[in-house]
């Protein structure tokens, strides 16, 4: 067999736990129940960044992002870096990209021969943080939850049908090219990611009394961890009480959300069989990060609970049997992966250690990670200090030098609801976790060179103020007016702007 296709899809702000493959009883989402009934379903998949654009960079790196200095969503990945696209294109593959991959910077292709669509937000620094003086942030408040439900178009919603109708037409077009190359095409939404939006046809989906509200409350400001309460401030929501009726109705718009989704996946594959590509493709879906959904009072993602950095992550190709592997992954694992099924296995980098794995060698029980170190990082805004996250085993440890550290099992205690860090009987588990990541990260410095990096970008922002400031965008020109967000006025007023349904179809 030739070198495979890969038809990669990518979602944005998808817990796992929210797909019937990871235990819901209640989605409606059929193409990736099919995907994950006849594929591979990884149970224990993490994101190495619960922040979309640092999730992204090293999950298209394979590298952790304060390797490559990608540390939030306003940080230029550097195009010396090179991506899953760039190993692809050079093992002969064309390689296109529909939809959102959070590109911050110039280069705005890194690899990937043909780009069909712009991206959604910003690629300048509009974003970057400021560590000490955060101020107020535009980006999320409480209008996350009481601005949801149901939605009779979004730019969000026009963005991800874009991204499908591009999708749809290139796969069209390789069909009846004379380019024989295997292709690699990456798809990628923004949907479910909020506002917690949905077309009625999705919301009618679900009964809105079968909609779970979380397992855990909203907890007292004494019960919650230190970087908790920071986001909370920050998005104004410490001490906000939310009705259980908005919270439903957010909950519920967001399963509407997968379901649209869903249903554009299932129209990429149906074209995919359509052009008789089918059983030479490899499909794979993932989301770059969770979202809370309200769990401890906590919505969206940027912490490292269970429902904020467990992604779903399936493979799917006709010669490869239907299983599920219990070992701890990344998505940093993707581009050895992608690289693994396109040469076959024993997969060989040649340019330099790279963070992830090839998940090909862990299927049908070849191998096996039971001692393997999952790791994460938070380097972004509402924190005062790195952050990072080691998944080992049972347990999960998270250490920040400026707040008390956490330790759960995750196995024995799902909710997190039990930190261990200061329990006498983890004293040396403890230990070793902090020997561990002391010596996996430098703490002192990565933080000198992200103080650096803000400094460096906000005069960049300030100086490019002055007059007409450069579009970095793909296919756009300084100045130009698109629908899509780039960095002019309340982040919050153009995302909670759509148009509402008439009266007679809510009722």
């Amino acid at each position: 067999m030739r070198m495979p296709n890969i038809l990669f899809f990518q979602v944005d702000q998808l817990a796992a736990q929210s797909l019937r493959a990871y235990g819901d009883p209640i989605c409606v989402s059929p193409t990736i129940d099919r995907l994950a009934a006849e594929g591979v379903v990884f149970e224990k998949a993490y994101c190495n960044f619960p922040l979309c654009s640092p999730s992204r960079f090293s999950m298209a790196t394979g590298q952790l992002c304060s390797a490559v200095g990608a540390y939030d969503n306003a940080a230029e990945m550097p195009a010396s870096v090179p991506t899953y696209a760039h190993y692809l294109r050079r093992l002969g593959y064309h390689t296109a990209l529909s939809g959102k991959m959070h590109f911050i910077g110039p280069d705005q292709h890194h690899g990937f021969e043909t780009r069909l669509t712009p991206d959604l937000y910003p690629a300048d620094f509009s974003w970057v943080p400021n560590w000490g003086a955060e101020g107020k942030r535009d980006t999320n408040d409480p209008r996350t939850v009481l601005v949801s439900g149901i939605c009779e178009r979004s730019v969000q919603i026009d963005f991800d049908e874009e991204a499908t109708y591009r999708a749809v037409r290139h796969l069209y077009d390789i069909a009846r090219s004379g380019d024989d190359r295997p292709f690699f095409l990456q798809v990628s939404y923004t949907h479910p990611h909020d506002p917690y939006l949905c077309r009625k046809e999705f919301w009618d989906l679900y009964k809105h009394a079968d909609i779970p509200l979380p397992a855990v409350g909203a907890l007292g400001e004494n019960e919650h961890d230190p970087h908790s309460i920071r986001l909370l401030r920050d998005w104004g929501m410490l001490g906000y009480k939310f009705a259980d009726e908005d919270i439903r109705r957010a909950r519920h718009a967001y399963y509407g959300s997968i379901s649209y989704l869903d249903g554009m996946i299932g129209r990429i594959i149906d074209t995919l069989i359509a052009v008789g590509k089918d059983q030479e493709t490899a499909i794979v879906f993932t989301s770059d990060h969770g979202e809370m959904m309200g769990e401890r009072g906590l919505w969206m993602k940027k912490h490292f609970f269970e429902r904020s950095i467990r992604v779903p992550l399936i493979l799917y190709a006709p010669w490869i049997s239907s299983q599920r592997v219990s070992e701890l992954v990344s998505l940093v694992d993707l581009l050895p992966t992608f690289n693994g099924l396109a040469v076959g296995g024993d997969w060989e980098n040649g340019v330099e250690p790279l963070e992830g794995n090839d998940l090909t060698m862990l299927l049908n029980g070849e191998s096996s990670s039971s001692s393997r170190t999952i790791h994460a990082e938070y380097l972004a805004e509402s924190t005062e200090a790195p952050m990072f996250m080691i998944r080992r085993g049972s347990y999960k440890y998270i250490y920040s030098s400026a707040d008390p550290g956490l330790l759960y099992n995750v196995d024995e205690d799902p909710n997190e609801l039990k930190n261990l860090a200061a329990d006498p009987r983890h004293t040396d588990l403890v230990a070793e976790l902090q020997a561990y990541i002391a010596t996996k990260w430098d703490n002192e410095k990565l933080t000198r060179d992200i103080l650096v990096s803000q400094r460096r970008r906000r005069l960049i922002l300030q100086a490019n103020a002055n007059g007409t400031a450069p579009r970095w965008n793909h296919g756009e020109s300084p100045g130009e007016q698109v629908i899509w967000y780039r960095g002019g006025g309340s982040y919050s007023d153009w995302a909670f702007a759509y148009l509402r349904p008439l009266k007679s179809l809510e009722n």
